[in-house]
């Protein structure tokens, strides 16, 4: 009887472990294959987080570009408007030296003015601060010149010496529009060299 239990034992322990290595071997594979899909989420999560990313900064790029094209034609618009001011009053200044087309150089000056005040007011909502604090010098120094010339138009008698002190101020206020200018310009990078940079 003792070599019928040792084989009986030698066949039981043969059976648990051709048992236990399917089970192992079971067990290796289902961890394996958790581990793969693990791996293989982990990899969507990481594509998806970098498509996300890519797509987070093409739309920078594209609010950056959009802003640009906003500023810029926001520019566009206040630096026509207040070089059509300057020279309207210009204009109007003409005028009262020959005495003659007066009523129609301030009705045009009055149509200037209101543009520019249009163009600035939308500037104030678009452009950042140190375009906006050479914008408002250039727009006070062409109001303050408008009301000379109003004060100026609404005389009798024009002294030469009037209109000779408002023509010396019209380079302060070009000077002031060419800051203006210039301030806009390097908001926008215009004058930037790109091999520099």
């Amino acid at each position: 009887m003792g070599a019928g239990w040792t084989a009986l034992l030698v066949a039981v322990v043969g059976v648990a472990g051709t048992l236990g290595a399917s089970l192992l071997t079971q067990s290796r594979a289902d961890r394996t294959k958790r581990m793969e899909v693990e791996a293989a989420a982990a990899q969507r999560r990481e594509e998806r987080d970098h498509a996300e990313a890519l797509q987070e900064a093409e739309r920078d790029r594209v609010r950056a570009e959009q802003s640009v094209l906003l500023r810029r034609t926001c520019y566009i618009t206040l630096n026509t408007a207040a070089r059509q001011y300057l020279t309207a009053q210009v204009d109007v200044l003409h005028a009262l030296r020959n005495d003659t087309g007066i009523d129609d150089s301030l009705a045009q000056l009055e149509i200037r003015r209101t543009a520019m005040r249009e163009s600035y007011a939308e500037a104030q909502m678009i452009a950042p601060r140190p375009v906006m604090d050479v914008a408002g010098v250039a727009s006070r120094r062409l109001n303050a010149a408008y009301g000379e010339l109003k004060r100026i138009a609404a005389t009798t008698y024009r002294l030469a010496e009037d209109l000779d002190a408002f023509e010396e101020g019209v380079d302060r206020s070009w000077t002031h529009l060419s800051e203006m200018r210039q301030e806009m310009r390097s908001d926008l990078k215009v004058d930037e060299d790109p091999l520099h940079n």
